[in-house]
């Protein structure tokens, strides 16, 4: 393990993604149908929310797993030529993870292989066996369920460590939302999209009339509920405040990978100790750039590009705080 201190461990899932562009609905039994575009890219949450913290500068671990494979090597090979430090991905018998990505721009579908995605939990024992580092982010808390299982006894020591933490979870694809309850109160951050908030919501039995409310019912369980609302923006939501960004609509390419591009910028903005609203206007505008290219890294801003981005701040909304 390195002795390096990091500024964030992501704690995620590491996989190539296939995305396929243009008339990608399936239609079984008809003619071959013609592409766009079909490239292979680097893949999972975790892998892209690390990548897009390498690019704005950040110095950034991933504890992942892949297999001895050439999706594995290849996937390696993309995270340390965008800056990954790699020293805690390790190579396990699974066959690595892959998603195959269907896009129309706006909005996309996936088709996963857990494979190695779905990691044995790190044995640590004690604060002293977290890596040394200011912030641990967790992704896909519902293709990782042996992490997912074992972090209620390792967030503990993570707190105790002095590391803030965030949580990624996704949509659960069986829809049932095990162990969230369990967890919501050891983590400072929860990063839902919209739907991932109401759902997370109904899961511990609240059926809020609209997306605030769900975010406050999460928020009452502990954490500082941030959640990305598309061309909507987002809304920041903890015990005592709500704070709305209606950030910048862009006409995408691509939309995979931008909530992790999102969920990127603001962990680096709060590192950075940038109030809240700030945080959320970049984290805002980090999403929207990333959706300019195919795949999930390609169009991740660096720190300069973000910045330039939201210079002309005169003109754009001002954050609504209730």
């Amino acid at each position: 393990m390195t002795t390096e201190p990091f500024d964030v461990v992501v704690l995620g899932e590491a996989n190539p993604d296939l995305v396929l562009r243009g008339d990608v609905v399936p239609r079984f039994g008809q003619s071959e149908q013609l592409l766009d575009h079909a490239d292979l890219v680097l893949g999972g949450s975790g892998a892209i929310t690390a990548h897009a913290l390498a690019r704005l500068g950040v110095r950034v671990g991933l504890m992942a797993r892949v297999g001895d494979d050439v999706f594995g090597a290849e996937t390696v090979r993309l995270l340390r030529a965008g800056g990954v430090d790699c020293s805690l991905v390790e190579v396990g018998p699974e066959p690595t993870g892959l998603s195959v990505v269907l896009s129309d721009g706006s909005a996309r579908a996936t088709l996963t292989l857990v494979g190695a995605i779905d990691a044995p939990a790190p044995e640590w024992r004690t604060p002293a066996d977290v890596p040394p580092t200011r912030h641990l982010h967790v992704s896909s808390f519902f293709l990782q369920r042996r992490r997912a299982a074992a972090l209620p006894r390792m967030l503990p020591l993570v707190r105790a460590a002095g590391v803030r933490t965030s949580l990624d979870t996704n949509l659960d694809p069986e829809g049932r939302f095990p162990g969230l309850a369990e967890v919501l109160p050891l983590v400072d951050l929860l990063l839902p999209n919209a739907e991932e908030c109401r759902a997370s919501a109904r899961a511990l039995g609240v059926d809020a009339a609209d997306l605030v409310g769900a975010a406050r019912a999460l928020a009452a369980r502990g954490p500082t509920v941030v959640v990305k609302d598309g061309a909507d923006g987002a809304l920041l939501v903890g015990a005592d405040r709500v704070v709305h960004e209606p950030g910048t609509p862009v006409e995408p390419v691509d939309t995979t990978g931008a909530g992790d591009t999102f969920d990127a910028a603001l962990v680096a903005a709060l590192l950075e100790g940038r109030p809240e609203a700030e945080a959320l206007a970049r984290a805002c505008a980090a999403g929207a750039l990333s959706t300019r290219r195919s795949g999930g890294t390609a169009g991740q801003p660096t720190a300069a590009e973000l910045d330039a981005a939201l210079a002309p701040t005169a003109t754009r909304p001002v954050p609504h705080r209730s």
